[in-house]
């Protein structure tokens, strides 16, 4: 069997195997919820990392498990659950690894290794508010189709290919939402004789209307791009995938990737409109997994904001995470970037925030137009950022920056901030996260004023389980 590291106590959130719970009433530990906050909170991560005595390669392997907490006049219930992929219920009917991952390949002999991918269902989610025939939620993972799951209960129903997305055709995990006509854009990166990258539209209620193809350089990893007004802006690192170990399985995805950074990062801007490509560009080399935002300002520039990596030793990072006991240095910070859109040509670079952090936010209305705020996480002051988790939230004001910190307190580690807009005050929002506290070893979900950060939260609720960290959420208005 496995004998786990001694190490910091977020290790016991990450190795924690989740039993997941139905859908129960959740304790209020201090505080009132908001009258105001009304709606569900989504988060996606990976709820295991081991079976039969294995552990995965990497922390992208995790099977996915999917944590709902819905808030209305009479409290807050939350429910947890696995997504139910075909390649996971056939794990737990074998309790052994089936199945290879981003950062392993299947186990048992040479032979048994060519068997397809698992689709992990562990990334992000997506809930699609149409009418009740399409009230779903989708679990996303970059590598195929998403899952689609009920809302309520996370039920699974099964692979959703938005009515009409070829099954060679992956359905990314960073969407962006345009509010004001419910489109949602995405992307999938295909493999084939070329790489090509897949742009598509679509409806609320999760139909593809459009997509549009776009031939790419080498075999790169892409895990996210940033919407700027009428433009979709992919800037593309220098990593690329050597296939002939992976195709003769004796690397994973993971070990299979390159940092060239002769390379540099290329830039392709496409018009959202047509999904025609408008511009191709290129600038120095740097890894991103995350962008903010993105807008266009008055003189036509697109201002993009941007979680920069100076390497990809962030993937190495990231692999010692589902051992609980990280070694590799990998800082990352919020940068700005100025480009012309029609050229494609890159006016400016320059670093907003010399603070290690992740999983930048900003206000849903907000997605591809101006933000003046962006809510973060950030490493706590005087921590070693290469064996701690991030432990603080923030929230950046880009007009003065002013950066406004919520720190959390030795030995609690938030996911996510999800920002949440209040039904009754559109002047009001709230960020609802998720905590794991090491000292109880025990998660609860917290929820901040979103211009008060550095209060005291508004309200603590106890979650049944411990939740082990993950990755991305979103919030669904009532």
């Amino acid at each position: 069997m496995i004998s786990l590291p001694q190490t910091t106590s977020w290790a016991k959130a990450i190795l924690h195997t989740a039993k997941g719970f139905e859908p129960s009433p959740l304790t209020v530990l201090s505080g009132a919820i908001p009258a105001g906050l009304r709606g569900s909170l989504y988060r996606n991560g990976p709820g295991r990392l081991e079976r039969g005595g294995q552990r995965v390669g990497h922390w992208f392997d995790g099977d996915g498990a999917i944590l709902g907490v819905h808030f209305t006049r009479a409290g807050a219930t939350g429910v947890y659950r696995y997504v139910q992929s075909a390649e996971y219920q056939a794990e737990e009917q074998a309790r052994r690894f089936i199945y290879g991952g981003y950062g392993m390949n299947p186990p048992g002999a040479f032979w048994e290794r060519f068997k397809p991918t698992k689709n992990a269902g562990n990334t992000s989610v997506l809930a699609l508010s149409g009418g009740s025939q399409s009230d779903r939620l989708l679990a996303l993972w970059e590598g195929g189709h998403p899952y689609a799951l009920d809302p309520e209960t996370l039920e699974t129903y099964g692979l959703h290919d938005l009515n009409g997305l070829p099954k060679s055709l992956p359905f990314s995990a960073h969407p962006k939402r345009d509010l004001q006509t419910g489109d949602i854009y995405n992307f999938g990166v295909s493999f084939g004789k070329e790489a090509m990258l897949n742009v598509y539209r679509v409806d609320a209620d999760g139909t593809l209307k459009q997509k549009s193809s776009v031939e790419l350089d080498g075999l790169p990893l892409i895990h996210d791009f940033v919407m700027a007004g009428r433009y979709l802006i992919f800037f593309i690192p220098p990593v690329r995938l050597n296939a002939v170990p992976l195709l003769l399985k004796l690397k994973s995805f993971s070990d299979s990737f390159q940092w060239k950074p002769e390379q540099g990062t290329q830039i392709l801007v496409f018009d959202r409109d047509s999904l025609d490509l408008v511009s191709r560009g290129e600038t120095q080399p740097w890894y991103q997994w995350h962008f903010g935002n993105g807008f266009i300002n008055a003189n036509g520039d697109a201002v993009i904001d941007v979680i920069r990596y100076d390497n990809f030793n962030t993937n190495q990072y990231l692999k010692e995470v589902s051992t609980g006991k990280t070694h590799t240095s990998s800082k990352s910070t919020l940068w700005q970037i100025r480009l012309n859109p029609l050229t494609g040509e890159t006016i400016e670079t320059h670093e907003l925030l010399d603070r290690s952090c992740e999983f930048p936010v900003v206000k849903p209305q907000e997605v591809g137009q101006f933000n003046r705020t962006t809510y973060l996480l950030l490493h706590r002051r005087g921590v070693d950022s290469t064996q701690d988790f991030f432990g603080s939230i923030a929230r950046f004001d880009q007009k003065t920056g002013e950066l406004m910190e919520a720190d959390l307190g030795e030995n609690r580690y938030p996911m996510e901030p999800i920002y949440a807009p209040d039904v009754e005050n559109p002047d009001q929002g709230w960020i609802v996260t998720v905590v794991y506290d090491g000292n109880r070893d025990r998660s609860e979900v917290w929820i901040f004023d979103s211009d008060r950060l550095n209060d005291q939260p508004v309200c603590r609720l106890a979650l049944p389980e411990v939740i082990p960290l993950g990755f991305h959420g979103t919030w669904k208005p009532a």
